[in-house]
């Protein structure tokens, strides 16, 4: 029987028609969908399981507080910075060409991360794997909307989400189950099961997908690229580098460091200002919504991104939990976002993106402020205290997902809705690099102020001896102390985007200018 393209999912998996409104026949889309889940779950996983992995990474590496910072953050630097440069590659070269290009960078550096020997080599592959993630991420989802005509998108994006929540929610799971299971060096087999997946996604696109067309002839911004990767990482390295104390000396070249990051930057938007054809599109910001939008995006993004990657290292290194444990941490958090986007996003259509964004925002700050108690009073009941805290912030950010969307894509003109898109996805992350960098540095002051320093081990590692129950009990009361510091501050950042998102977003949805 012949597959319908209007109705069901058969129309969308494919069938034997082609439509002139797109580069790929009918009988291969489902390829191209299948391809793009395979690379989503790529990015989705690797991120959410390693922050988990983190304190085993740490003790089987040898690896400072500095260097798992710089672990996540080599990655997110050279994303971030890249992203835009990256999902215009796409229009240049042709979205199969680059998506794959994409991907098998993705890869190759993936099995070098499996293969680093140290810690600083494991940087390197992670930024290396940052760039094929810039092309690989924006790819993912620009191809289906590509391979799909309008009348079956909405369906195959659909279907892609589904996919996506599910192996964000799975991944961290199953992840932290291996991660209890077997030896330390199994955090190795994070990177190397990106191998198969990568391999199967490529052969898919190669083999059953033809070819399109370059879109445009579009330049890409590899000078705004630079000057965006210089600045972003220049400002993280000052702040990161924070950790590790010194004299007098070393603050002045942190401080040194950070100041080139805003140079930096300020000559990046120079820079971009003059371009024919800039990454970020200056003239948006002057759109209020726009502006106020992405501002509380970096609030909100920079707490949610400084919980997730500490509060594993309290768990495990501070309370002494499985990893399998906490791999459920993130849970809450996919599930939540799957089951209530679409009628969240239903309500904001009524009734305008503030008051959603507004109190979703102010409940995960209430989740991270209770999880500043939790560490306060020195309570360490996981499923009691924890869980149900996590569950409070997935249900917040189910709140401000789909708003924050609908607020970015409804604040500009139809035309600039991509370019729109593009600079939240990038600010998301660039909040997040620098979260891990700053909040990094807060976190080891106040753990060795409380007496973390004199034990001979750092926030967030796991011993490699036993210590004396008096060392011990120093050692853990600083790290509650320290992680305390970080979720304080990141419910701060998110009552305040809270505000932010208040006082710039309409009540009800307008019209486009």
């Amino acid at each position: 029987m012949q597959a319908r393209s209007d109705t069901g999912t058969d129309g969308i998996l494919g069938g034997a028609d082609a439509s002139a409104d797109s580069f790929c026949p009918q009988r291969s889309r489902r390829y191209v969908l299948f391809a793009a889940i395979l690379a989503s779950a790529l990015g989705f996983i690797d991120g959410s399981i390693l922050a988990i992995a983190m304190p085993v990474l740490r003790a089987n590496l040898g690896a400072s507080l500095v260097e798992a910072q710089w672990i996540s953050n080599a990655y997110a630097l050279t994303l971030s910075a890249l992203i835009l440069a990256g999902g215009a590659a796409g229009d240049r070269f042709g979205l199969r060409r680059a998506f794959v290009a994409g991907i098998a960078m993705f890869v190759i550096a993936s099995i070098a991360c499996a293969l680093a020997p140290d810690a600083p080599m494991l940087i390197l592959f992670r930024a290396i794997q940052g760039i094929g993630a810039a092309v690989m991420v924006p790819g993912s989802l620009a191809i289906i909307a590509k391979a799909y005509p309008k009348s079956e998108r909405g369906r195959a994006i659909g279907i892609w989400a589904a996919a996506s929540a599910l192996t964000t929610a799975l991944g961290p799971v199953i992840g932290g189950i291996v991660l209890s299971s077997f030896g330390s060096g199994i955090w190795r087999a994070i990177f190397a099961i990106n191998l198969p997946l990568g391999a199967l996604a490529i052969w898919l696109l190669l083999a059953k997908v033809p070819a399109d067309s370059p879109a445009q002839q579009r330049g890409l911004d590899l000078g705004g690229a630079a000057l965006a990767t210089l600045a972003f990482g220049a400002m993280a390295y000052g702040l990161t580098a924070m950790n590790a104390g010194g004299d007098g000396k070393s603050g002045l070249m942190n401080l040194a460091a950070f100041g080139l990051g805003l140079a930096a930057l300020a000559v990046f938007l120079l820079w971009e200002r003059r371009q024919r054809e800039p990454m970020v599109d200056l003239g948006l910001f002057r759109i209020a919504a726009f502006t106020g939008a992405n501002a509380a995006t970096f609030f909100l993004y920079f707490a949610l991104s400084a919980v997730l990657f500490y509060l594993p290292m309290l768990l495990i290194a501070g309370w002494g939990l499985s990893t399998a444990e906490v791999g459920f941490i993130f849970l809450p958090l996919s599930a939540a976002i799957a089951l209530l986007s679409g009628p969240v996003g239903k309500w904001s259509d009524r009734i305008g993106p503030r008051l959603p964004i507004a109190f979703g925002s102010f409940v995960v700050g209430i989740a991270f402020a209770g999880l500043a108690v939790l560490a306060g009073t020195g309570f360490k009941g996981f499923w009691e205290g924890v869980f149900p805290l996590m569950v409070v912030m997935g249900l917040g950010m189910a709140l401000v997902v789909s708003p924050l969307s609908t607020a970015i894509m409804t604040a500009v003109e139809d035309k600039d809705t991509g370019a729109a898109s593009g600079i939240n996805n990038a600010i998301a992350r660039l909040a997040g690099l620098m979260a891990v960098a700053a909040l990094g540095a807060v976190a080891s002051l106040v753990y060795a102020a409380a007496g973390g320093g004199v034990v001979g081990v750092e926030f967030g590692a796991l011993p490699e001896t036993v210590l004396g129950p008096t060392v011990e009990a120093t050692r853990l009361a600083a790290t509650d102390r320290a992680f305390q510091a970080v979720a304080m501050i990141s419910a701060f950042m998110c009552f305040v985007a809270a505000l932010v998102a208040w006082i710039s977003q309409p009540a009800k949805t307008v019209t486009q200018h």
